[in-house]
C-alpha cells in the first residue's frame, strides 16, 4: 500500500506551490488543471522531455499513469493537481448528459483514484491537492473541506480516504499548512505536528511523516 496525503485550499492558497522542493527526479507530475506549476524554472523541472508530466483530467488516464509508475518506475512520488480538474472535465465532457448515472460514473472515477493507492507499492506516495469550499453545517458551524463536484462525491467524503490533510492557507502575506480541524478536515496522525500551523512545504511534512 502506498501513502497518500491531501493538501487542500483555496485558489492561491499555495498548493500547488507548497510541492516546489520536491525533487523532480523522483517525482511525476500529473496536470490535471493544465496550467504547470506557480513556481520559476517548473517548465524546465517538469516536461515530457523528463518523463515526469503529464497534462490530463481523463480519469482513466490518470490511473493508468499511477499502476504504470508504481509497476515499472522508481519514482517515489505522485502529483495530482487539482482532484477537482478531473471533476470538472469529466463533468464538461458530459454536460449535455442528464440523470444518474452521469453523477455516479463521476463519483465511482474519483473514489477508484483515492481507492488505487491500496494497491500500489509502499515506498510511494501520493499527493493530491484539491480545492477547499467553506459552508455552513445543519448545526450553524462553518466548516471547510473538499470541494465536490455533485452530491454523490460530496457523500464520499473523500477526505475519510486520508490520515494526512494539510489545509493550505494564505494570511496576511504568510503562507502555512493548517494540521488539525479547526472547522475544517484537516487531520495529521497522532504527535505527528505539535503546532496547529506550519511553513507551507511538502518536504519537511513528508519526513516527519516517514515515521509514520
Amino acid at each position: 500500500m502506498a501513502k497518500a496525503i491531501c493538501i487542500i485550499g483555496e485558489s492561491g492558497a499555495g498548493k500547488t506551490t507548497s510541492l516546489r522542493n520536491l525533487n523532480p527526479e523522483e517525482t511525476f507530475f500529473i496536470d490535471a488543471d493544465k496550467k504547470g506549476g506557480s513556481w520559476k524554472g517548473f517548465r524546465k523541472q517538469y516536461n515530457s522531455e523528463n518523463k515526469n508530466y503529464e497534462a490530463t483530467d481523463d480519469p482513466t488516464r490518470v490511473l493508468a499513469l499511477m499502476k504504470n509508475i508504481s509497476e515499472k518506475t522508481g519514482i517515489k512520488y505522485v502529483v495530482i493537481d487539482t482532484l477537482n480538474g478531473i471533476m470538472i472535465g469529466e463533468e464538461m465532457r458530459r454536460s449535455k448528459e442528464k440523470g444518474y448515472d452521469k453523477w455516479m460514473d463521476l463519483a465511482n472515477h474519483i473514489y477508484s483514484i483515492l481507492d488505487i493507492v491500496s494497491k500500489l507499492r509502499e515506498d510511494l506516495t501520493i499527493i493530491y491537492t484539491a480545492h477547499s469550499e467553506t459552508e455552513y453545517e445543519e448545526d450553524g458551524v462553518l466548516m471547510t473541506r473538499m470541494k465536490t463536484s455533485g452530491k454523490k462525491t460530496k457523500r464520499l467524503i473523500p477526505e475519510s480516504k486520508f490520515n494526512v490533510v494539510l489545509l493550505a492557507k494564505s494570511i496576511n502575506g504568510r503562507y502555512i499548512f493548517e494540521t488539525h480541524s479547526n472547522n475544517s478536515t484537516a487531520k495529521t496522525p497522532f504527535g505527528a505536528f505539535e503546532e496547529d500551523e506550519i511553513e507551507n512545504d511538502i518536504v519537511p511534512v513528508l519526513k516527519v511523516l516517514e515515521e509514520y
